[in-house]
C-alpha cells in the first residue's frame, strides 16, 4: 500500500491561499457554493476542501472550478516562460558564447 503524500509545508501554505482566493472569488460574485460545485461538475464537499487549500484534491478539479468563476486564464499563465526567470536564465546560459558560419564556397562543380 502506498504512503500518503504530505507536500512541503510552502506547498500547503500555496494551496490555502489560492483556497482562500477561491473562496473570496466565490463570494465577490454572490455564488451559493452548491451553483459553483454544479458549474464544476463536482460536490459541494470538494468544493469545500478546496476552498480550505486540501492537497488531495485534483488540479484538474481546481481548474474546473477556477472556470466555473471565470478565472481559468491565470492558471495557464502560472509556468509561462515569461514569468520563469530561472528558466530563461539557465537558457541564455546555455547559448552558445560564438556562432561559426559556414563558408559559401560557390557554386556546386557536380553538373
Amino acid at each position: 500500500m502506498p504512503t500518503p503524500h504530505i507536500p512541503p509545508a510552502s506547498v500547503r501554505r500555496a494551496l490555502r491561499k489560492l483556497g482562500a482566493d477561491i473562496h473570496d472569488a466565490r463570494r465577490r460574485r454572490k455564488l451559493p457554493m452548491a451553483v459553483v460545485a454544479e458549474r464544476a461538475f463536482t460536490s459541494r464537499s470538494t468544493l469545500q476542501r478546496i476552498e480550505a487549500g486540501d492537497a488531495g484534491v485534483s488540479i484538474g478539479i481546481y481548474a474546473s472550478v477556477l472556470q466555473a468563476l471565470g478565472l481559468l486564464d491565470g492558471l495557464s499563465q502560472i509556468a509561462d516562460i515569461s514569468h520563469d526567470s530561472v528558466g530563461q536564465a539557465l537558457a541564455s546560459a546555455a547559448l552558445p558564447k560564438h556562432i561559426h558560419l559556414k563558408r559559401d564556397t560557390g557554386p556546386s562543380r557536380d553538373g
